[in-house]
């Protein structure tokens, strides 16, 4: 029995596809795995029995990566559950950030008590004039799940979009819209576009990205959206750029007081993903990732060891190993199973960065006294007898 620790509420969507070899439970110290949305675990010891954390979500910077990592814990993430309603509030945004709609329903809102409001309305409305989007040149930085998304909704309402993102997947390279403009050079997005949003993940190489050589760059009277995260964005910056009117305005998902409350900014409480529907899309992804690694060993959509998917064992056992990223690791695993007699037909491994993951199918029974072995060889972290 597989026990399942959630230190937020997650869907029952996606709990319920626990099958009958899982129970949940409240206390962290005797689970498996653990799901996890917005809770902070950088101060969480995790039990020696956990050997997996799924964040139902995209964005992991509550979860200390390297040092699961270093304990032979794989941190999943579920990229994409959540695009479809990051996209649609993104559209609205550029509406919005284009038209004077919030403005104008708090103009509406103060002026609640005046029976005359609808005259006049037909004076005030013109302090909320705006643009059109049609027509307009859209910017997107970061063609993953979200950006690939945006950049086709865009395309679609008439809008002349270019794609700036040098690591862009095939798989994600294959959803895009052939009308997005593909750029080399991110310099061009800044001098060129009207509207600029920004969809990369949160990395120390793309941490404060847009400082204020980029924004200095920027067309005067661009508008900028953020719904990836804030510190991508040298906000001190971006805020004396909207005081100066070189930028017109920008609209982000995440408040805090450098932001919050001056003039051309729109601010929303984090509401990219605060659907329903992108709830439920999440904690299904994560429950079926968690259900693959437990059941089979595969690696998908992992954030701290790479992808390694080796399918259904059709051998008479498998072990996983999570261990560094260092010469002649394969060789002493082959070499150990061949000193007890045991043929490797399969065998499936994977690096990223300083860790990898090694799937190893064999013709004959996994024991503890083999997991003993395996766990001796320098280097190694985890070993786990899957079937």
């Amino acid at each position: 029995m597989y026990k399942v620790n959630c230190l937020n509420p997650i869907a029952k969507c996606g709990t319920d596809l626990f099958g009958d070899n899982y129970t949940i439970t409240e206390n962290t110290n005797e689970a498996d795995a653990i799901l996890v949305r917005s809770a902070q675990m950088h101060e969480l010891e995790l039990s020696k029995d956990t050997i997996a954390v799924a964040r139902a979500g995209a964005g992991v910077n509550n979860i200390p990566l390297d040092k699961y990592a270093s304990e032979g814990v794989v941190v999943f993430n579920t990229p994409g559950a959540n695009a479809n309603g990051v996209k649609e509030l993104v559209i609205a945004a550029l509406i919005y950030g284009s038209r004077g709609i919030i403005g104008g329903a708090n103009w509406c809102q103060e002026n609640k008590a005046d029976e005359a409001i609808g005259k006049t309305a037909e004076k005030a409305k013109k302090a909320f004039a705006g643009s059109e989007i049609k027509g307009k040149k859209l910017g997107v930085i970061g063609l993953g799940a979200i950006g690939a998304q945006v950049a086709n909704a865009a395309v679609g309402l008439g809008m002349e979009v270019y794609g700036f993102d040098p690591y862009v997947s095939v798989d994600a390279a294959w959803n895009i819209s052939r009308a997005v403009k593909h750029i080399t050079n991110v310099n061009d997005i800044y001098t060129d576009c009207d509207y600029i949003t920004i969809h990369v993940p949160l990395l120390d190489s793309t941490k404060g990205m847009v400082d204020a050589e980029a924004i200095s760059k920027m067309k005067k009277g661009v508008i900028f959206l953020n719904f990836a995260r804030d510190i991508l964005v040298d906000e001190e910056a971006m805020v004396k750029a909207v005081a100066e009117g070189h930028v017109a305005k920008y609209v982000t998902d995440f408040a805090n007081p450098t932001v919050v409350g001056k003039e051309n900014i729109i601010v929303t409480p984090h509401l990219g993903a605060s659907t329903a529907e992108s709830e439920d899309n999440c904690a299904i992804m994560a429950v079926k990732q968690i259900r693959d690694f437990i059941e089979n060993g595969n690696v998908i959509n992992s954030v701290n060891y790479p992808r390694c998917d080796a399918g259904l064992c059709q051998y008479e056992s498998r072990v996983t190993v999570c261990h560094k990223n260092i010469p002649n690791m394969l060789t002493q695993f082959t070499g150990l199973f061949a000193k007890l007699s045991i043929n490797v037909p399969e065998m499936v491994s994977k690096s990223r960065g300083d860790y990898a993951y090694t799937i190893i199918d064999i013709d004959g029974k996994a024991d503890a006294s083999m997991v003993d072995e395996i766990s001796k060889i320098d280097g190694v972290l985890r070993v786990r007898i899957v079937k």
